[in-house]
């Protein structure tokens, strides 16, 4: 005897599947291009060697775009972008202006500074010399491994949470997952970037670390809220990790080029933080490095928190349905 056809569904769920969808696009097209669109320089850390009045000359071309901090000499300032305090440096002196950037930690701000140097330079009827004094490495001198590799780092730290919860049970089952997987996972990131497409330079194990630690804090944020909250927690972690930590990371540009709170924003979550550690230790020798480690380092606690809250929870669930039953027993017939 052949089935009975199953009913049609009613229209509501078609309208409201297209309206949600549509909505979840719109949604993910203003979190990616919005950044992009009003990419500007925005309080961007610059150091100015000079006699005159530059740091006032800067601001009053383009208001608000830098954030001038004085040095003595061009060694001191060239310190400064070593150490990540400022993106570059205006060396103005009698035979023209010198201008030092930094394209290992942004290629559009040493851009943008050498295109305002030059500018600069012109004007007084003087030459501009451009030194890159971090420049990006030889085989990916636009830094374009990094920042591709900012959706594939979040989407694979997002992925991992959800099987983990899907195929792991028990708490230390699942820590344990994760983390072997953000070892394995940040090695194999590092290997592709520093040994295949030349993009990283520096210590390959330091940089490996950065890589996985950056991994298990977007893998762990996932996983605590999903045991905790289950699918609302998946919406939640895909919020996070990519709607928002992707676009507002600052990799494809700067954080100080994003409009801001939000530039601010992205570097207080899972990818930003990513990869500034990233480019802070493949480049820079891990300078300024410890910001970002903390911020990781939250996130992964505050992830295994939950994953603990919520084993907690499915322990005292169990153990009183046990309870439950035992006087159920106990009153059978014999």
């Amino acid at each position: 005897m052949s089935q009975p056809t199953p009913a049609p569904s009613s229209w509501r769920p078609v309208v409201g599947l297209a309206l949600g969808l549509t909505v979840l696009i719109s949604t993910m097209l203003v979190a990616f291009g919005l950044p992009s669109v009003h990419t500007a320089p925005r309080d961007v850390p610059v150091a100015v060697v000079a006699l005159g009045p530059v740091a006032e000359q800067l601001d009053a071309a383009q208001p608000g775009a830098f954030d001038v901090t004085v040095h003595e000499s061009a060694e001191s300032a060239d310190d400064a972008i070593r150490g990540r305090e400022v993106y570059g440096a205006f060396v103005v002196g009698a035979d023209g202006v010198g201008v030092h950037v930094a394209s290992a930690a942004s290629p559009m701000v040493a851009t943008i500074l050498t295109q305002v140097g030059e500018a600069a330079a012109a004007q007084q009827g003087v030459t501009a010399t451009v030194q890159d004094v971090v420049p990006t490495s030889a085989d990916d001198p636009r830094g374009i491994g990094l920042s591709a590799g900012a959706l594939p780092i979040a989407l694979g730290g997002f992925m991992a949470g959800v099987a983990t919860t899907m195929l792991v049970r028990g708490t230390g089952r699942r820590l344990a997952t994760m983390a072997l997987f953000a070892v394995v996972a940040g090695t194999a990131t590092t290997a592709i970037l520093q040994l295949w497409f030349g993009t990283l330079t520096g210590s390959f194990v330091l940089t490996a670390a950065a890589a996985a630690l950056g991994i298990l804090a977007t893998g762990m944020t996932v996983l605590g809220l999903e045991s905790l909250l289950g699918r609302a927690g998946i919406a939640l972690g895909a919020v996070v990790v990519v709607l928002l930590g992707n676009p507002l990371s600052g990799l494809a540009s700067a954080p100080e080029l994003l409009p801001q709170p939000w530039g601010a924003i992205g570097q207080l979550l899972p990818p930003g933080a990513t990869g500034t550690l990233l480019r802070n230790v493949a480049f820079f020798d891990g300078a300024a490095a410890g910001r970002p480690i903390t911020v990781l380092v939250v996130w992964t606690v505050l992830g295994a928190a939950l994953l603990a809250v919520a084993g907690l929870r499915a322990r005292r669930t169990s153990a009183a349905a046990g309870a439950a039953e035992v006087p159920a027993t106990l009153a059978e017939p014999a």
